[in-house]
């Protein structure tokens, strides 16, 4: 039997509600004294009996007190303070937790009725596990999603699981950057809110490249420039095949050597979005370059390939001059004796480079929407970006305090550490490469041949072509 909605039962829960989430969310401050019985009767369109129920309740629950003969105030937090629980996941290896954990006692200050419980995932199955504890129940209020893992919640058909929100006083194209809030934007709808973001750079040693006696700067304008430098960086060994330190260490991650097929102006699938042309002459010409890296002109390491994190634990050693890194990243090298600085990617065809970001998103199932919401439009306000960049190297999405250069410490930020906007406006992101999350594991999972030198570049490429088009159901034409 349906029943019918009770007029004064909503506008009684909603008087109770609407004031718990001000106190809650600091819009009513401690000692703080709220509106009169009878403007809130007259507001909310029920009796002051009903209201001074509502106040009644709200005094138990030990967020206000009655001051006799001036109303009503927010209560000022004793030792038996009462607090709301806002559960937030991170990663357990993140980079930045030291910040955020910062940010949590931050906002705990201001907003003292609330307490933030971190929960910490294994980034490897960060998104299965997130969605398990969501379906059962156990889910966080809110937690970290970057763009791939957006990705992989569409193609799962998983996107039901967030709460779209958009903090009320971003406009995208005043405040940040429009290209940042498409990766998190899903048919015209903002689904997670970003709050940081990173274009792939290179990352040099300037101790190394003053050593190979080289004009970096000059030397940096495409490919055969690139190789260049590398190699006069690159130092074997006396008497030994042994090399001492590499001029470039190549990286196959997915956030990294797209970048030499989108220099090469080259594509994976037709611009009618049907079919795969990975075979195409550009293609191979880029993935041609990548391997020579490592096996013809040997100013790369083999071995790190398959892994970011080996190339930046390498560059920490100095035994790589550069690598293609992220602001993210750079966050590794804090707290290390080591001298270097970023620059835009070389070219070939045209400038190119990838673009990742990370955001904020709400489980749709939690108990604190507002709170949730709150916490988020707090991450993305002034105050809690512009510690993100005093205390780490991952770009903050307020445009304010991304170019403010009176933010940068030397101990922690690179001297060109607005190369970000030059790359911007030539940043693609993965989306852009008209690929689901799953055709881009099978590339890079079939693209593992390739990297140990166990297939040509053509080979490789027209075999992963015909896979990707019998994932698509594509027929190849007889004769072409």
């Amino acid at each position: 039997m349906l029943k019918r909605t009770n007029s004064f039962e909503d506008r009684y829960n909603r008087l109770q509600q609407e004031l718990r989430n001000e106190i809650l969310t600091g819009s009513l401050l401690p000692g703080e004294f709220i509106l009169p019985e009878n403007t809130l009767s007259e507001k909310y369109e029920i009796s002051r009996v009903s209201v001074r129920k509502v106040l009644a309740k709200l005094v138990d629950e030990g967020l206000i007190e009655k001051i006799a003969g001036k109303g009503n105030r927010v209560r000022i937090p004793g030792e038996d303070i009462k607090r709301e629980t806002l559960t937030v996941a991170w990663f357990s290896t993140s980079y930045e937790l030291d910040i955020i954990r910062n940010l949590i006692a931050l906002y705990e200050q201001t907003h003292p009725y609330v307490k933030v419980e971190l929960l910490l995932l294994t980034e490897a199955e960060y998104i299965n596990n997130l969605v398990h504890l969501i379906n059962y129940g156990f889910g966080p209020d809110v937690f970290i999603l970057s763009d791939i893992h957006i990705r992989h919640l569409i193609e799962k058909d998983h996107l039901d699981i967030l709460m779209p929100y958009m903090p009320a006083g971003i406009d995208i194209e005043r405040d940040s950057y429009q290209k940042v809030f498409d990766m998190f934007t899903v048919q015209g709808e903002v689904v997670s809110t970003p709050i940081v973001f990173s274009p792939t750079v290179i990352c040099y040693n300037e101790r190394l490249i003053k050593d190979a006696s080289a004009e970096l700067h000059d030397s940096m304008r495409d490919w055969s420039d690139l190789l260049s430098l590398a190699e006069r960086c690159t130092v074997q060994r006396k008497d030994s095949e042994v090399i001492d330190r590499f001029g470039f260490c190549f990286s196959a991650s997915p956030n990294r050597w797209p970048v030499f097929m989108l220099q090469n102006d080259g594509r994976f699938i037709e611009k009618d979005g049907r079919a795969s042309v990975f075979s195409e002459s550009n293609n191979v010409e880029a993935l041609q370059f990548c391997v020579d890296l490592m096996y013809k002109h040997q100013v790369s390491p083999i071995y790190s390939h398959g892994s970011s994190y080996l190339a930046e634990g390498l560059f920490k050693k100095e035994r790589v001059a550069m690598v293609l890194t992220t602001y993210y990243f750079m966050n590794e090298f804090r707290g290390h004796d080591l001298r270097w600085d970023v620059l835009p990617l070389p070219q070939r065809k045209k400038p190119a480079t990838l673009l990742i970001g990370g955001s904020l998103a709400i489980n749709r199932q939690t108990n604190q929407p507002e709170i949730a919401k709150d916490f988020i439009t707090f991450m993305t306000s002034k105050t809690a970006q512009t510690m993100l960049k005093q205390q780490g190297c991952t770009i903050p999405i307020l445009r304010e305090v991304a170019e403010d250069d009176g933010l940068l410490d030397p101990d922690i930020h690179p001297e060109c550490y607005n190369v970000f906007l030059e790359v911007l406006p030539y940043a693609s992101t993965l989306r852009d490469l008209s690929l689901s999350q799953s055709e881009l594991e099978l590339v890079q999972k079939e693209l593992s041949l390739l990297w140990a030198n166990m297939e040509t570049p053509e080979d490789a490429c027209k075999r992963i072509e015909e896979q990707l088009n019998g994932l698509r159901n594509i027929v190849p034409v007889s004769g072409v």
